[in-house]
């Protein structure tokens, strides 16, 4: 299979924890990857190492709460392989740590949501037409356990609130998408040794990334719509 008819995922902040750790999975299965980070020389030199133990990506500068630049970043990664079936939506911050509802620190909240929920559904929008082209895309999004409604107390207001927002988009997109072969799905990866996890565990990014991996290669007949946990349960919402 050639690179133009091989499937392409584009991989939203891959330069490091979870997204850095789905990019060798996907390339497991055969699917060429553009791994993409909010500064260039960030996504590069990610490339290269990755280069290094015989994995070839191909390197792009993506910043998801800068629409131009998501529409580059799509543009550049059909220009380089010819199609765009699967899209990681993995760059997130948490940076409420701590913030109560009661008394919310609002810049905080509006960054929080402009990049977990906007920045996510804003890379979707400009996938999916490039998607239905080939009648086939795999949109994942890399939500939280923090985001079941069944269990909505406790700080990190914004952070909750943005990924209960990604979780209501993945299931409007799954509905409106039904029958085109674009599969949409949420999961939950669990706490990761990360930077985002402010590092309060020692379960490595890899262990998370499994779960993000068979969403972006389910097959057709797979769950749409869905909210997915580790080891691939389904998660309540």
């Amino acid at each position: 299979m050639d690179g133009a008819t091989r499937r392409t995922a584009l991989v939203t902040g891959a330069n490091r924890g979870l997204g850095l750790a789905v990019v060798p999975g996907l390339v497991a299965h055969g699917v060429q990857v553009a791994l993409t980070a909010r500064l260039e020389g960030a996504a590069e030199a990610m490339a290269e190492q990755l280069a290094a133990e015989g994995i070839s990506v191909f390197p792009h500068q993506l910043d998801v709460t800068d629409p131009s630049s998501v529409v580059r970043a799509v543009r550049d990664t059909v220009h380089h392989f010819g199609r765009l079936d699967i899209l990681v939506n993995n760059a997130a911050v948490a940076i409420d740590s701590g913030q109560p509802a009661a008394a919310p620190d609002f810049e905080k909240v509006s960054a929080t949501i402009e990049t977990n929920l906007i920045g996510a559904w804003r890379c979707a929008a400009a996938a999916i037409p490039e998607m239905k082209k080939n009648d086939y895309g795999r949109i994942v999004n890399v939500s939280s356990g923090l985001a079941s409604l069944t269990t909505m107390s406790g700080t990190n207001v914004s952070y909750r609130v943005s990924k209960v927002g990604l979780n209501a988009v993945t299931r409007i997109l799954a509905a409106e998408l039904a029958g085109t072969g674009i599969l949409v799905n949420s999961c939950s990866p669990g706490r990761m040794n990360t930077r985002m996890a402010y590092r309060e565990t020692d379960r490595p990014a890899e262990a998370g990334a499994a779960t993000v991996v068979w969403l972006a290669t389910l097959p057709g007949d797979g769950p749409t719509g869905g909210f997915f946990g580790e080891d691939h349960i389904q998660v309540a919402w």
